[in-house]
């Protein structure tokens, strides 16, 4: 079952006025949202989020549930100007522009993931970085995208993500951030607004979470006296996380999320959850 958690809506999306709209859709395993941005006005004019009563755990079965939230969410039914897709997965890699090689982007990352033979491999262009993003897609989704719009552009969520985080949040200091969903999170490590570590982390208890972010800090030599940890994404959900987190790391906060231009209602809540959606446009 599908259930919707949250829906902002500006009265100016049935607005003839508009001239334009874009939008941009972000799915994973564990749920799928989207936001309708005018890109004239420079304003937000929606935002929805839905989330999975149980487990999705194949891509066919997220089509399914993708293609159920289409028939009947009336504001995906608007014509729109551009479309975005962000893929949501494990299936990623950071590749220094040094050693990438656009003919063999499997092999980036058959040593981290399992790789199939009908796999699609992408890549992605991270702004002002010497690096790429090498992913898999869910290609199925995308199909069915393509089959529904037309023409369509996608990234990867990790992408925009260490994007962002290195143009808008990141300073010569080392600074950790920790990206929180409901059954895994991400890890990024900066420094000089360079990325020095990125990696994806499943758990299902407290105490898994707590073991690879401390293993982590520990093999990196960072001082869990002293160095400031921030927290983005679920976080509401995961309030008992917060709270072990500071039980063996001084510096613990939320990420303070830079507003943007809006006519809804998108708190610091709905942005620090949303981060790479409300950056993909």
């Amino acid at each position: 079952m599908i259930v919707k958690t949250k829906k902002i809506k500006s009265n100016r999306l049935d607005d003839n006025q508009v001239i334009k709209k874009c939008l941009s859709i972000q799915f994973s395993l564990d749920g799928f949202s989207f936001c309708i941005y005018e890109p004239e006005m420079k304003i937000f004019l929606a935002y929805s989020k839905y989330v999975f009563d149980h487990k999705i755990n194949t891509p066919e079965k997220l089509l399914k549930a993708i293609q159920q939230i289409f028939l009947k969410d009336a504001e995906l039914q608007h014509d729109f100007n551009s479309i975005s897709a962000i893929h949501d997965n494990e299936l990623i890699t950071f590749v220094p522009n040094a050693f990438f090689d656009e003919d063999n982007l499997k092999e980036y990352l058959k040593y981290n993931n399992k790789v199939l033979a009908t796999d699609f491999f992408a890549h992605d262009a991270i702004k002002n970085q010497e690096m790429k993003a090498v992913f898999i897609p869910y290609m199925n989704i995308n199909n069915y995208l393509f089959d529904h719009f037309g023409s369509f552009d996608y990234r990867h969520a990790s992408a925009i993500l260490v994007e962002t985080l290195l143009e808008d949040y990141a300073s010569k200091e080392l600074q950790v951030f920790v990206r929180l969903s409901d059954n895994f999170y991400k890890l990024v490590i900066t420094k000089n607004r360079q990325l020095l570590f990125f990696n994806t982390f499943k758990f299902q208890t407290s105490e898994d979470f707590m073991y690879y972010l401390l293993f982590t800090l520990e093999q990196l030599e960072i001082d869990t006296n002293t160095q400031k940890i921030l927290f983005l994404g679920e976080v509401d959900k995961h309030q008992e996380l917060i709270e072990l987190s500071k039980k063996y790391l001084n510096q613990v906060s939320l990420l303070e999320p830079k507003l943007i231009e809006t006519e809804t209602n998108l708190n610091s809540t709905v942005l620090r959850e949303n981060l790479e959606l409300f950056h993909s446009l």
